[in-house]
């Protein structure tokens, strides 16, 4: 979870925290965020404050149980018509997945189901940038999590490509 509070491992900005200030400083209107694959330990007085913000959070749990297209459908319900920016954890994808992650949680995404609910977004105003954080290649077994994120950022890309009509 990217809002654990002011302070995360004891920094203040660290990797666990940027939307955390972004939503204090008033740079995102949490109302139209959304975290998707969320699965790891936390305070319940984190998971409160994010949720009292406004934001909206599908657990992995949720997306095993759902089909792609219902999880793209409930992301594009939150985020509405604006322009948006996309941020994705590599640790949102199973380490079976990604294992080249210093914050590997079992019970992720499988690299399909993340590629099938980004595919299923098109159209959207993703338009804004991306990132795609959290790769350690130290971790990075065999380049399975450098092969994920490459073919997730080709998959972004084709989003942005003019669609013929």
């Amino acid at each position: 979870m990217s809002t654990p509070g002011p302070e995360s491992f004891g920094l203040v900005w660290g990797h666990g925290s940027p939307f955390y200030h972004a939503i204090e400083e008033g740079l995102v209107d949490p109302r139209h965020m959304i975290q998707v694959g969320i699965r790891s330990p936390l305070h319940r007085d984190i998971f409160d404050w994010t949720v009292g913000k406004g934001v909206t959070i599908v657990t992995a749990e949720e997306v095993h149980e759902s089909r792609p297209q219902a999880v793209a459908e409930r992301i594009r319900a939150v985020l509405g018509e604006g322009p948006c920016y996309l941020s994705f954890d590599i640790d949102a994808l199973d380490p079976a997945f990604a294992p080249g992650t210093g914050t590997p949680e079992v019970g992720g995404l499988a690299t399909w189901q993340a590629r099938a609910i980004l595919r299923r977004l098109a159209g959207a105003t993703l338009r804004r940038g991306w990132m795609w954080w959290k790769v350690s290649p130290p971790y990075d077994v065999a380049e399975i999590t450098a092969l994920a994120a490459a073919t997730m950022a080709w998959d972004y890309l084709g989003l942005l490509a003019p669609r013929a009509k």
